[in-house]
């Protein structure tokens, strides 16, 4: 038998809380996540508004909580864990995306890494362990920061299934991104690949359990994690093994894990886990696991930010603009990300997605989810469609231009000239303030 299983079950809103507990246990996570040890639910952010299959959805959010807690795991010991990016507001995002609705009905503390939170170096972390690293060290000369709480924790990640304009896909791996490293983690996008087996390792060295759902309700094809096209896929999985769920989601996606994901490819070669879907043990409805969604993936039609960004980081303005984002001008970076997706693109065209997408049962739920009440398997009447646009333009653009404001307020550049203590985050060599 293989030493690596992915789950995956269809699912409806109707069953979607007993396939959550379904999934999970077919993966065997009891096996894994240690009842004794506190847990994190690693709860992913990719947009602050709602936008389907970029964010961790309140049902996978609510099917994990209550799996957990009818499996007999304490509820004092599970608590939701966010990490904070300058171009993504988790507070505002964790409502929008009705995850802290979630989180406050089940009692569960809510933790927000960046606030109050101890980091600590990583050489104290997982000391020798850095001597493996593919490339961190050489990002981070002088070291980088890790959270203390995530020493001896569990972690339960809770990514989606979607495609990615850096890595082709992206879900349990790069869910650590944002947890593990601090503020300045966009240095490592000209080696994103490295910079995910680096963060694996470092995983497995230093969480009590590790696991994974993601979530396949929604998923997203084209330009991710932001701007894509959301597909109603009704699919759930789950894994100890991080890189084995990732290659699974990927092949439902129609790629070839080993040859389009090089992340995978990389963690796969290092035994970190297994990336080939011929040696995976899949369990579940394997009529599903069987499917090929033939996505064009996220560089067939990318949006204007997710060209520029190719260009500065591995293109023609690497040389020309690449430097200033480990500089005190990083910030115009981040007020252009914001000025493109949130008050250009949404408005113009996500939120007709949005609302298109709000008319299937998945959006129904999500639209009256505050509304519902679910029996033991899941949500028997999921509630009418909106007659209009949640929000209009002019709402969005409101909403917009707060975001921006607290994106540059919350720079860590800004933070550093206003001689305001944040997350240590050490300097590049060759390239100081």
């Amino acid at each position: 038998m293989s030493s690596s299983k992915v789950a995956i079950v269809r699912t409806s809103p109707r069953t979607v809380l007993e396939d959550y507990h379904r999934v999970m246990n077919l993966a065997g996570y009891r096996e894994v996540i240690d009842p004794q040890a506190d847990t994190a639910l690693k709860v992913n952010i990719s947009w602050h508004f709602f936008y389907p299959s970029s964010s961790t959805t309140p049902w996978q959010l609510e099917g994990v909580i209550r799996a957990m807690k009818k499996d007999g795991y304490d509820p004092n010991l599970i608590h939701a864990c966010h990490n904070r990016t300058v171009v993504i507001d988790a507070h505002l995002g964790e409502r929008e995306n009705k995850q802290l609705n979630v989180v406050e009905a089940h009692g569960l503390r809510n933790v927000h890494l960046y606030e109050g939170e101890e980091w600590v170096n990583i050489r104290d972390a997982v000391g020798d362990l850095t001597k493996e690293f593919l490339c961190l060290n050489e990002v981070y000369p002088n070291g980088f920061s890790i959270p203390k709480r995530f020493i001896g924790e569990n972690i339960i990640h809770l990514p989606t299934v979607k495609t990615h304009v850096f890595t082709t896909t992206t879900g349990a791996m790069k869910n650590a991104f944002g947890g593990l490293l601090n503020e300045h983690r966009h240095w490592t996008h000209p080696v994103i690949h490295e910079t995910l087996v680096d963060l694996l390792m470092i995983q497995k060295r230093i969480h009590r359990g590790l696991f994974a759902v993601m979530d396949g309700t929604f998923a997203g094809d084209g330009p991710g994690p932001r701007c894509m096209v959301p597909h109603v896929k009704n699919v759930l999985l789950a894994s100890a093994d991080q890189v084995a769920i990732d290659a699974m989601a990927a092949k439902l996606m129609g790629f070839d894990p080993l040859k389009d994901c090089k992340f995978i490819r990389l963690a796969h070669e290092r035994g970190l886990g297994c990336g080939d879907p011929r040696q995976i043990e899949v369990v579940g409805d394997l009529d599903a696991a069987a499917e090929n969604w033939h996505f064009d993936g996220p560089f067939k039609k990318m949006t204007f930010a997710s060209r520029m960004q190719h260009k500065i980081y591995w293109g023609r303005l690497k040389s020309v603009l690449e430097w200033s984002l480990k500089t005190w001008l990083a910030p115009w970076a981040y007020i252009a990300s914001v000025l493109y997706h949130d008050m250009y693109w949404y408005p113009r065209n996500g939120n007709g997605r949005v609302h298109e997408a709000l008319r299937s049962e998945w959006g129904r739920l999500f639209h009256n989810w505050e509304k519902l009440t679910p029996d033991e398997r899941g949500f028997p009447d999921v509630g009418p469609a909106p007659g209009q646009f949640v929000r209009n333009t002019k709402q969005l653009l409101r909403m917009g231009v707060g975001i921006l404001g607290t994106c540059i307020k919350e720079a860590p550049e800004a933070r550093r000239l206003r001689g305001r203590k944040t997350v240590p985050a050490p300097v590049c060599a060759g390239k100081r303030d």
